[in-house]
């Protein structure tokens, strides 16, 4: 046992199990550094993924390592605070142990920040078929997909198979499905009609798909009146008030029973949260989310605390719970470090109070919405601060000399640079549309 090690194990302080190292779980390791407790963050990946900047990764304009990184480069420097790589299968609540692949842990305080994933709604075959992303593996899977429909493209016997190739589908117009949508038409407008010559550009076509009435239906009216007009006049074809029931892997199928021929289509339409077995007495079923109260505590659990998408707490204006959106996790974790230090110490906890620190999203190069207060940008401005916000959220400043650097050369030379199928997306077993040979070798 390395030294270090040791040191950790010998701390006589209570045991807190952190279970995700998302916004909120990340954010809270670092703010019990120093505390009286011995931390442990659990997680089933490495590395932390700055999500809000996947889509980037997923139409390659950054690379995947720009957006993560790894835990223990977190962990490092802190004493009382370790970490394991580790799938987390279930919780025993009466023994106060973690289940994951790899044993056991034994926990004083648990620390439930496992986020949210897609909600299907229930339609398995959606979920079957559908891309999503949640994740830097399904955010190269989308890349590389849309690369070999690129490469498909050309092979195909007619107009027809050209364009289903290259038609693409986003179900979902909340920020993700915006921001996809806007990033696909770029690349129309460049690396398509510039490197694909032999392909006519405007066979390919981009359908965003929402069962609301607007898009961003969370932001202003302002905002949706500004991202709808930026996506059609991007070429995106819009299509509300329009609920998609099934997708075989070749056709959409809508409520009003039309369809639509698509190689692909991509579902942002929803997350549920992520919950974990040994702990349904106290999940809201419907909510796929565990009410708490103020302090963040799993009602009806002793010693288990809930942030992040997973937490449901009713407050204030929001009695159906907290937005599932960075802020509102990272605010919940940073309280939350603050309360476990006041319990430490023997003072009484301080209720969560929500900060509500407004709303953006992207569309495309100068075309960005920002809601902050009764305060609603459109355009450059709005554009030029999503992408300082953005910048500095990131964690690490490696990842905001890379992510700088990127976009500088993207907005500058107008290309997606990192155009490299290393990974074939494989459906069912076999690479999509055609196996894609090495040249040979």
């Amino acid at each position: 046992m390395s030294k270090a090690r040791r040191a950790y194990e010998a701390l006589p302080h209570p045991q807190v199990v952190v279970v995700g190292g998302g916004f909120a779980g990340l954010e809270l390791i670092k703010r019990l550094e120093g505390a009286p407790y011995k931390v442990l963050l659990l997680d089933r990946h490495n590395h932390h993924c700055f999500q809000p900047l996947l889509y980037q990764v997923a139409t390659a304009s950054l690379s995947a390592d720009s957006i993560a990184h790894p835990f223990r480069r977190t962990v490092a420097p802190m004493p009382n605070v370790a970490f394991r790589m580790t799938r987390v299968l279930g919780v025993k609540p009466k023994e106060k142990r973690v289940i994951t692949d790899h044993g056991e842990f034994a926990y004083d305080i648990l620390v439930l920040a496992t986020g949210s994933t897609t909600n299907f709604f229930g339609n398995a075959q959606v979920e079957r078929e559908a891309m999503q992303l949640k994740s830097i593996g399904q955010a190269l899977d989308i890349r590389s997909d849309f690369l070999q429909d690129f490469e498909a493209a050309l092979y195909a016997q007619d107009e027809a198979g050209q364009r289903r190739c290259l038609n693409f589908t986003i179900v979902g117009a909340g920020p993700t499905g915006v921001e996809l949508a806007g990033s696909l038409a770029e690349i129309r407008r460049t690396v398509l009609k510039r490197e694909y010559r032999e392909l006519d550009s405007d066979r390919m076509q981009i359908w965003l798909v929402d069962s609301n009435d607007r898009v961003l239906k969370n932001f202003s009216d302002q905002a949706s009146a500004h991202a709808l007009g930026y996506l059609k006049d991007m070429g995106v074809h819009v299509k509300l008030g329009s609920r998609v029931t099934g997708y075989d892997g070749e056709v959409v199928t809508f409520q009003d029973g039309t369809r639509m021929d698509s190689n692909t289509l991509i579902w942002a339409a929803g997350v549920k949260g992520v919950t974990l077995p040994g702990l349904e007495a106290v999940e809201v079923p419907k909510a796929s989310r565990y009410a708490v109260d103020r302090f963040n505590q799993v009602q009806g659990a002793t010693d288990v605390y809930a942030v992040g998408d997973v937490a449901l707490m009713a407050e204030g204006a929001w009695e159906r719970g907290h937005p599932q959106v960075a802020q509102a996790a990272i605010q919940q974790a940073r309280l939350l470090a603050a309360n476990l230090r006041r319990r430490a110490a023997g003072r009484p906890m301080e209720p969560f109070t929500y900060q509500n620190k407004g709303s953006m999203a992207v569309i495309g190069r100068y075309k960005a919405v920002v809601d902050v207060g009764r305060f609603h940008l459109g355009g450059l401005v709005a554009w030029l601060a999503w992408m300082f916000v953005h910048l500095m959220a990131l964690v690490g400043y490696r990842n905001r000399l890379q992510v700088l650097m990127a976009w500088a050369w993207k907005y500058l030379s107008w290309k997606n640079t990192i155009r490299l199928i290393i990974r074939p997306y494989v459906r069912h077993g076999a690479v999509k549309e055609q196996e894609l040979a090495s040249g040979g070798r």
